[in-house]
């Protein structure tokens, strides 16, 4: 066995697990069909500066689980750690504000350096959707609703809660932020060191701590629906009450972002069960209108979410194996290459068994569980179902239409 193995926080993916990840994969490119969404393919590293303005400075991510160095060239160049602020910084570096509205499904491998666990790696996937333009709660309806309608596909939606809150528009955000502090202000000895200094630069972002003192502060604290002024409140109406899926809305007062370019609708689908580990949000997104403006471009509206491919694969239900394909057997390794090229040209599966004799290549169909089995004899072909046992004589063209 060799010595080397896959660094810490990291994993090979193959086998049953390849191919739920590709079951995630298929189901994600089909819904971004569906909805329209166009493929946006990124760099995997983006200057530092890049995601420090997009994740926030006192951002835990930013402060300790950024994989980040420097080039030979002198470049401070970061690991993407999430995606959206590459989507924005290829938006605006593209030119790509003179065509709204604009929708983005990208995915990929993520990194951050934070304690390997149940369901988190160092390196892990992501699947992302962005939409830009479009400042009305339609908007927020549409990127729900695609979201739940992936986890439909992938069968898993009866077993999470969508979670919603309203961080309102500039106004109520600063009233219900000078609120905050007027709380926190009260006990801030009972506060830990790291909601301290959250007190003085994001004060929003305590509402998150996992500390047991600063929940018990949390709890009490003051809710944004409190503050909110009437043009938010009739925006957050707006989207509870036209989310047209089969969901039971929970809002949740609790769920923030605490950077500044966030506003309206943030979310969270929320697992149910217990296996998934210390943390069961397994698909978070909000309402961004400021970050293009952080980034350099103009003032653009834009919403997105994003959902960890491993989380969702260990929500999967066990699938029957259904696929077909045909293995083709055969003595002459020419009528195989023939057979097998024919098989795939018409959009059929096909595995060529080169080695072995007759009866091992046999065996080795049943082996890759093979839905057919194509017998290629020097003056016929026979076509057997594995699943019925049924074994026939028939053409190539009636073999194609057997297994189609």
């Amino acid at each position: 066995m060799s010595k080397f193995q896959a660094v810490r926080g990291t994993q090979d993916i193959f086998g049953e697990e390849g191919v739920k990840f590709h079951r995630v994969m298929g189901a994600a490119g089909q819904v971004a069909h569906l909805y329209n969404y166009q493929s946006l393919m990124l760099p995997v590293f983006e200057e530092t500066e890049v995601f420090a303005r997009g994740l926030g400075e006192t951002s835990d991510v930013v402060s300790k689980e950024m994989f980040s160095f420097e080039t030979k060239g002198g470049e401070n160049v970061t690991l993407r750690p999430e995606f959206t602020a590459g989507v924005v910084r290829a938006f605006i570096s593209n030119g790509m504000q003179q065509n709204l509205p604009l929708k983005f499904f990208s995915y990929g491998p993520v990194f951050r350096y934070e304690r390997p666990q149940k369901g988190r790696y160092r390196q892990f996937h992501q699947v992302n959707f962005e939409f830009f333009g479009i400042k009305d709660f339609y908007a927020d309806v549409e990127i729900i609703t695609l979201a739940a309608q992936l986890l439909e596909s992938l069968g898993i939606k009866e077993n999470v809660k969508l979670q919603i809150n309203t961080l309102g528009d500039k106004e109520s955000r600063a009233n219900y932020t000078k609120a905050l502090v007027e709380y926190f202000n009260q006990h801030a000895d009972k506060l830990s060191e790291d909601s301290k200094k959250r007190l003085e630069k994001n004060p929003m972002r305590i509402l998150d701590s996992k500390d047991a003192a600063d929940k018990a502060i949390v709890a009490n604290a003051p809710v944004m629906q409190d503050h909110l002024n009437d043009e938010s409140k009739a925006f957050f109406r707006g989207v509870l009450t036209n989310l047209e899926i089969s969901f039971e809305v929970v809002v949740n007062p609790r769920i923030v972002r605490g950077l500044d370019y966030y506003n309206h609708t943030v979310f969270e689908f929320v697992a149910e069960s217990d296996n998934m580990g210390a943390q069961n949000t397994i698909l978070a997104g909000g309402r961004y209108d400021g970050l293009v403006t952080e980034l350099g471009g103009n003032e653009t509206p834009a919403i997105g979410f994003a959902a960890g491919i491993e989380r969702l694969m260990m929500m999967l239900p066990e699938a029957p194996e259904t696929k077909t394909l045909a293995a083709v057997v055969s003595d002459n390794i020419e009528r195989t290459l023939e057979v097998s090229a024919h098989l795939r040209a018409n959009n059929i599966a096909a595995e060529a068994l080169f080695t072995g004799n007759f009866k091992k290549k046999v065996q080795k169909a049943d082996k890759i569980n093979a839905s057919h089995i194509v017998f290629v004899f020097e003056d016929k072909m026979e076509l057997k179902n594995m699943i019925t046992g049924e074994q026939k004589e028939l053409k190539l063209e009636e073999i194609l239409r057997e297994i189609k």
